[in-house]
């Protein structure tokens, strides 16, 4: 079964592939929006797929993938766990990292400027 109904109330879609139940996704739903929704991150759009296996005997069978543009980086993050919770979990915690870096890449300007020999600009 493959549920392909919009549940956006971000700019983040969010879709299930399998036996995903409805308890999962709303815990999902509100996870991803915390994430994306903090203050002073850029525009945040794209897609978090949960799959469930249909096989009993699959040691993860629950994965998690999310595939975002965040300003202008792209971030793809994957999580397998044995619950939907837990892989919930698991994703929003590498999220909320991958989406901090994303936000703050390219804002190095606390850095020391490179020696003269190193190109850097030269004292008067």
């Amino acid at each position: 079964m493959t549920s392909d109904t919009p549940r956006t109330t971000s700019a983040v879609r969010l879709r299930s592939d399998g036996p995903v139940d409805r308890e999962t996704l709303d815990y999902a739903r509100t996870k991803i929006d915390a994430v994306v929704g903090r203050p002073g991150l850029p525009t945040v759009t794209g897609e978090v797929r949960i799959v469930r296996a249909g096989a009993g005997h699959a040691e993860h069978p629950w994965l998690a993938t999310a595939d975002l543009r965040v300003g202008g980086r792209h971030v793809v993050v994957l999580a397998e766990e044995a619950t939907g919770r837990e892989v919930v979990d698991v994703l929003r915690d590498r999220l909320d990292r991958q989406t901090d870096r994303a936000a703050h890449a390219g804002h190095d300007t606390h850095r020391t400027p490179p020696p003269p020999w190193r190109g850097g600009g030269r004292s008067a």
